[in-house]
């Protein structure tokens, strides 16, 4: 039970977002608002969703690039496999699960696929503080609206909060990819004043092979080309966004949904169950309802483009998992040692 309290923990903050997001609805409508939505639009949107993957494994073959090149037809299935691993495990494992599969495919370290998966993730966040920036003036309704879960929040500060914590971790990073030799020293010292001997060796590896994964961020061009894939990556998702609109009777502006798409996906950031139940729902709701949309049909859109977001990414990416021959077993999670 100790062993998997972070489960737990994340299960009881998904049911905490559930009652937010169910309490209180009228049954009636929610299922009138999902029967009688025009499910031919989540066609388009699944295809948009599936060229914004592949453009996110060639983001990673790019950073991976000084490491070793791995093609991008490669790095494919094994980005599906890791958005997989996210949906169904716990605690993100998808990310450990893809670095493992491609040391296994193709000899790179774990700590140096986990450097660059952790930049994108930086990236990630970076693009979407600046999709909420981008409708900073949207905010207010946020605030003001009735929602249900944002009446009493300062998004705003909230945004700064986030927007300090993402750019300060971008620029360390950026500092230990331009100065590895210092980064290296300032390490080296910490690991042998703070850890035991028997571990210095060990993790002094570790500390050398994510600095490896640093290698792309050393260059000024390359920062720009991954911020500029980023940027298109959720872009597609928010065209994504824009298709399952059209299967229900509501109709708000792209750069709403920028910013649906921004805080939405900051909120999966909540430790929370597998796949982010609970937490996507509620707070997707309760920004189109905060945009006039009613309680009913803001819901039922929250749950099918999840369910679109979820299903097909883990379908693929459990097809790919089975052709690897393996699964999240104790064997495998050596292998992350």
């Amino acid at each position: 039970m100790k062993k998997n309290w972070q489960i737990w923990f994340g299960v009881g903050i998904s049911a905490i977002f559930l009652y937010w997001a169910f309490s209180k609805l009228e049954w009636g409508d929610f299922w009138g608002a999902v029967q009688t939505a025009n499910y031919w639009w989540l066609l388009p949107g699944v295809a948009v969703y599936f060229v914004a993957v592949w453009i996110r494994a060639w983001r990673w073959h790019y950073l991976l690039g000084p490491v070793k090149k791995v093609p991008t037809k490669t790095m494919f299935p094994i980005t599906t496999i890791g958005y997989m691993g996210n949906n169904i495990y716990p605690a993100r494992a998808g990310e450990v699960l893809r670095a493992v599969i491609l040391k296994r495919k193709e000899n790179i370290s774990v700590s140096a696929s986990l450097a660059t998966i952790i930049v994108e993730r930086i990236f990630d966040g970076v693009v979407m503080l600046a999709f909420v920036f981008i409708n900073l003036s949207e905010l207010g309704k946020l605030a003001n609206a009735d929602s249900g879960l944002f009446g009493k929040v300062d998004i705003q500060t909230l945004t700064l909060w986030g927007t300090g914590v993402f750019v300060g971790a971008l620029l360390v990073f950026l500092l230990a990819a331009m100065f590895p030799q210092i980064t290296a020293k300032i390490g080296r010292w910490v690991i042998v004043k703070f850890l035991p001997a028997r571990l210095e060796e060990k993790t002094l590896d570790i500390m050398n092979k994510f600095l490896d994964g640093l290698k792309s961020l050393r260059s000024p061009f390359n920062v720009l080309m991954v911020f500029f894939t980023s940027v298109i990556i959720w872009l597609l998702e928010t065209v994504k966004y824009w298709f399952v609109m059209h299967a229900f009777n509501f109709s708000v502006s792209f750069f709403a949904l920028m910013l649906l798409n921004g805080i939405a996906n900051l909120a999966t950031t909540i430790p929370s169950a597998p796949g982010y139940v609970g937490t996507w729902e509620a707070v997707t709701k309760a920004v189109l309802v905060a945009y006039g949309v009613s309680e009913a049909e803001a819901l039922g859109y929250a749950v099918v483009l999840h369910i679109a977001l979820w299903l097909p990414i883990t379908v693929l990416g459990a097809v790919y998992l089975g052709r690897e021959g393996v699964k999240w077993s104790d064997s495998l999670r050596a292998e992350t040692k």
